[in-house]
């Protein structure tokens, strides 16, 4: 099992510099993000990109796999929290709204992709990626569907299908920042998504 830089470099007693963390993690973002693929970056040239030699970065990491575990930790899966809307409505379009400025930041669009291409090749790495992302990502979504529900906003018979919804949420927006990387993104879609769901899940004696 791999240790945390952190407790890795405790053990060896040598001070960790967060400056130099910082640089090499932006160093593997910013290669991801200008089309790299995990299996093509490389310790060496990630030392490179970062503009440190490649001794200091195995100093804080024993191999690729560590530093992306790392890098993956940076990346914030939680939706930020907000005051809530004025209706349900509201807060499910600021929630896909948050999907699809997402998808709009190429660095984030670039790291899913690449998650998905290598799940396959690294099991530890896609199952730090679900803890630290999209997991977090689901459960805020899957409360807000769920205060949905306990308000009278989505039918009360569709409880035991809260992580089904999660996935009609996402889904259509993860589709066109993720799969079609090049599909259109309109200021309007959010809205015009959440009405389509709404028009599913709602009761129908409820107006939003």
């Amino acid at each position: 099992m791999i240790d945390p830089p952190s407790t890795a470099a405790a053990r060896r007693g040598r001070p960790r510099s967060a400056a130099v963390d910082e640089a090499v993690i932006e160093a593997v973002l910013r290669l991801i993000a200008e089309g790299s693929t995990l299996a093509e970056l490389t310790m060496e040239g990630i030392a490179r990109e970062a503009g440190v030699g490649k001794a200091t970065v195995y100093r804080r990491w024993p191999g690729k796999e560590a530093l992306l575990l790392d890098v993956l930790a940076t990346v914030d899966g939680k939706i930020p929290e907000e005051v809530p809307g004025a209706s349900f409505r509201d807060d499910l379009i600021r929630a896909v709204e948050w999907i699809r400025r997402r998808g709009l930041a190429k660095r984030d669009s670039a790291i899913m992709r690449s998650m998905i291409t290598e799940a396959q090749a690294s099991t530890e790495l896609w199952k730090r990626y679900h803890e630290t992302v999209i997991a977090t990502r689901r459960t805020a979504l899957a409360d807000l569907l769920k205060r949905g529900m306990a308000d009278g906003h989505i039918r009360p018979e569709l409880g035991s299908d809260v992580e089904l919804l999660v996935d009609f949420v996402t889904g259509p927006m993860l589709i066109r920042t993720t799969l079609h990387p090049g599909a259109d993104l309109p200021d309007d879609l959010p809205e015009r998504l959440a009405d389509l769901l709404l028009d599913g899940m709602r009761p129908r004696d409820c107006p939003f």
